[in-house]
């Protein structure tokens, strides 16, 4: 696929055909709008930005203006088959409350977030002395609306914690896929049975 985002193209490799989507913080609606398009998904947004909203309301797709910290309490249980969090997961005001509601309402939750101890970032701030600005984390520090940044052994340590299973783990940055490391996330909440799954992958 042309022009798509990287990991809205494993997002659409992941999601079954005719689900039910929800999408948070789907800024202009690239995603939901592929996957109508690719998965014939019955998809839902959320997003903050009006003028995005604007945007995604003129394509044709159901996305309604607010804040996902407090509109997504009024979905009962298992609304969807799946809850995304593209890029959204650091800007949030709560991450560890909000994946515990995202699987409230949704049979799964797809999540990528950008790797704070990726090599660059390090080197930023190693060398520079300066918050990082990369493909993924574009504003400077005082512009930007991600609040809770995380490396990927934050993010396994979370997921144990909360005694979550991660199905399936990809690697990606802005371009392709990747081997290593892994940042974009299908979870699941595990049976009785099964235990957590934590991936303690090295920081680059």
């Amino acid at each position: 696929m042309k022009n798509v985002r990287a990991d809205h193209y494993i997002i659409s490799k992941i999601v079954k055909n005719n689900s039910r989507i929800l999408d948070i913080g789907c800024a202009d609606g690239q995603l939901l709008h592929l996957l109508e398009k690719e998965k014939n998904v019955s998809g839902q947004g959320i997003e903050i930005n009006h003028d995005k909203v604007e945007t995604c309301l003129k394509k044709g797709l159901s996305v309604i203006e607010g804040d996902a910290n407090k509109e997504i309490i009024n979905y009962p249980k298992k609304s969807f088959d799946y809850v995304i969090l593209s890029q959204t997961l650091q800007t949030v005001e709560r991450p560890k409350w909000i994946l515990n509601e995202i699987l409230r309402i949704g049979k799964s939750a797809i999540i990528s977030f950008p790797n704070f101890g990726h090599w660059l970032c390090r080197a930023q701030i190693l060398f520079k002395g300066k918050m990082p600005v990369t493909n993924n984390l574009k504003l400077a520090w005082y512009d930007t609306q991600n609040i809770h940044l995380c490396t990927i052994r934050d993010f396994n340590n979370l997921i144990c914690e909360l005694n979550l299973r991660i199905d399936e783990k990809f690697g990606i940055n802005k371009k392709k896929v990747l081997s290593l490391p892994f940042n974009l996330f299908s979870l699941n909440i595990p049976s009785s049975t099964s235990p957590c799954l934590s991936t303690s992958v090295p920081c680059p």
